[in-house]
């Protein structure tokens, strides 16, 4: 019986017409995926490519045996996978790359239940304001948004990414609060400039209905960290534009405040990304388990949304309602 390697090394060089890709995406080095290929022929007897120095191609034989196999590698990569994670426990190096504001306040408070469910793993997280190659650079797993979807990379939706407007009640104690996203151009702005291209982000929202309409904010101070501009909003500096997550424990304090309460930009979403192989780790699945049980469990997709924005609101009307009766 042909061992599993050599059928995934033929399957992946198969579709990727290369030794070299095919290593890549199993993590093996190409004269490895070559040998187990030179295997598989040798054992039924058969040329399954013709090589040449730049491509491979498949041999009629080689056709016919791809087809032949068809769905079933998948199928017992799965049933593998089922098996060997139901009997060993979760061990190993978990290398994630994390966003420095939302993994420091959403991922890292997880992190004394995962090493007591799982003591056998150790964490090496990094926290990084940059999208990573996780097979070149050998992430497990990365949570964040605008990745770029690599063969062999899947992305697993946890929340939307909206960007609301912010600013600190005493910042805005004297001025007069913006009914629509073209007001805020009054304000002292407070902005990032990319780190990948240079470039000063600036933002479209829309409301429910659909209406989209430009966001502009002066650039009256700028930083290169969504925490900094965080920070900047809180301490009166100017509005901000950031992520729902990234502000959520201020807006729920009171210290930030949203403005234009009814508007928002749509920047994709937050996922996990990790290697779409059907024979996952069992390190990465429990990390994966741990962080998607979490989101469902405190509704955070939900919390995230700033579609939903009439709910902060309320609760800040609320908050104010109950210290004037006080």
């Amino acid at each position: 019986m042909e061992t599993l390697a050599n059928l995934e090394s033929f399957v992946k060089s198969a579709e990727t017409s290369s030794f070299s890709e095919a290593a890549r995406r199993m993590a093996l080095t190409p004269a490895a995926v070559s040998r187990n290929v030179a295997m598989l022929e040798r054992n039924l007897g058969v040329r399954l490519f013709q090589r040449s120095t730049r491509k491979l191609m498949l041999t009629e034989a080689g056709e016919r045996f791809l087809q032949s196999i068809g769905g079933n590698l998948d199928a017992l990569q799965a049933a593998i996978a089922d098996a060997s994670s139901a009997a060993a426990e979760p061990a190993g190096v978990l290398k994630v790359s994390l966003s420095p504001t939302f993994g420091i306040t959403h991922i890292l408070p997880l992190l004394p239940e995962f090493r007591r469910r799982y003591p056998l793993i150790r964490p090496e997280w990094h926290f990084e304001n940059r999208p990573v190659d996780l097979v070149a650079e050998g992430y497990d797993v990365a949570i964040g948004g605008g990745f770029d979807l690599a063969p062999g990379i899947v992305a697993r939706p946890l929340a939307p990414a909206h960007i609301i407007a912010v600013a600190s009640p005493a910042y805005m104690a004297e001025r007069l609060p913006p009914t629509d996203p073209s007001g805020l151009s009054r304000f002292d702005g407070i902005v990032m400039r990319s780190l990948r291209t240079g470039r000063i982000r600036h933002w479209a929202m829309r409301d429910a209905a659909g209406t989209e309409m430009i966001a502009t904010l002066s650039e009256t101070i700028v930083v290169n960290d969504p925490a900094a501009m965080r920070e900047a909003a809180r301490l009166g500096l100017g509005v901000a534009m950031l992520a729902v997550p990234d502000v959520l424990p201020e807006l729920e304090s009171g210290s930030l405040i949203r403005l234009v309460p009814h508007w928002y930009s749509d920047a994709g979403a937050i996922s996990l990304y990790y290697a779409s192989r059907t024979l996952l780790p069992a390190k990465t699945r429990a990390f994966v388990d741990l962080v998607t049980e979490r989101f469902k469990r405190e509704r955070l997709a939900e919390r995230f949304a700033g579609s939903l924005g009439t709910a902060i609101v309320g609760m800040a009307e609320r908050r104010k309602s109950s210290s004037m009766h006080e």
